[in-house]
């Protein structure tokens, strides 16, 4: 016979952080991408490639060279953060959103996590889409565009920084909006026109004075402009106030998130 310990469970301690509980959330957000991998990921870079064709196709036979470079290598660095960028976006934004549809946000508010540990997971799977995609887009692009990295640290940076800008601004996104269409709305109306006009496909040093200050005010031109600094060694702006920008907003992202996961703004109700 077995002997039976009559004595209660003592409860888990979890201690300053829930590590467990802080993997398994972000394990669920990275597996929730990879088991659509097709939609995820090979769409992108199909995507990405033919913005590359279309452009190249259209400018590139002429011979032109942007920032000492040809089209094609300038192009590149920005429709590979721009794909980055994008995905990282939805990976946190359609999470949420679906959750607050389908009305099981609450197996996410339930569990013995803190404000910090839902952001902090829900960023990270948002940071691993972004790279995973940005890995896939820059080895097939490498095929057809020669990808040297003059920088490799900046491109890591901006890369890291960038994915966890844009999955903290799909967060944000994810909780504030009610519905689909509020989601489409942020992103056509947010992310869409900053990503665009940050640079991606010229050069801001084309631009008249008042449209290059307006680019300076858009923390999608230094994601860019950093990390195309990494592969071709060139920079429209300061790679210092750059890195600045990025870090800060990406402060000021996540503190916004974290205030609505604490407070439980449009997640409790």
């Amino acid at each position: 016979m077995t002997h039976f310990d009559p004595s209660p469970l003592a409860p888990r301690r979890l201690g300053a952080v829930n590590w467990l509980g802080l993997w398994t959330l972000t394990a669920k957000e990275i597996r929730r991408f990879l088991k659509v991998y097709f939609q995820t990921i090979i769409a992108p870079v199909v995507t990405t490639l033919l913005f590359l064709a279309v452009f190249a196709l259209a400018i590139g036979r002429a011979s032109v060279n942007v920032a000492g470079v040809p089209f094609a290598e300038f192009l590149a660095p920005g429709l590979i953060m721009m794909a980055m960028a994008q995905n990282a976006f939805a990976n946190t934004s359609s999470s949420l959103i679906i959750s607050k549809v389908q009305g099981n946000i609450v197996d996410v508010l339930m569990p013995p996590l803190s404000a910090l540990e839902q952001t902090l997971a829900f960023a990270a799977g948002g940071v691993a889409r972004g790279l995973v995609v940005g890995v896939a887009v820059t080895a097939v692009m490498a095929l057809f565009v020669p990808m040297t990295m003059y920088a490799p640290l900046l491109v890591v940076y901006h890369a890291v920084m960038a994915s966890l800008m844009l999955s903290l601004l799909g967060m944000v996104g994810g909780i504030w909006a009610d519905k689909f269409d509020h989601m489409a709305a942020v992103t056509n109306f947010i992310v869409t026109p900053l990503s665009f006009l940050s640079g991606t496909f010229y050069t801001v040093e084309r631009l008249p004075d008042g449209f290059r200050q307006i680019a300076f005010a858009n923390p999608f031109f230094y994601m860019i402009d950093g990390f195309r600094y990494g592969f071709i060694g060139h920079a429209d702006g300061s790679l210092w106030v750059g890195a600045t920008v990025v870090a800060v907003t990406d402060l000021a992202l996540a503190w916004v998130a974290y205030r609505m996961f604490k407070t439980g703004y449009k997640l409790k109700a």
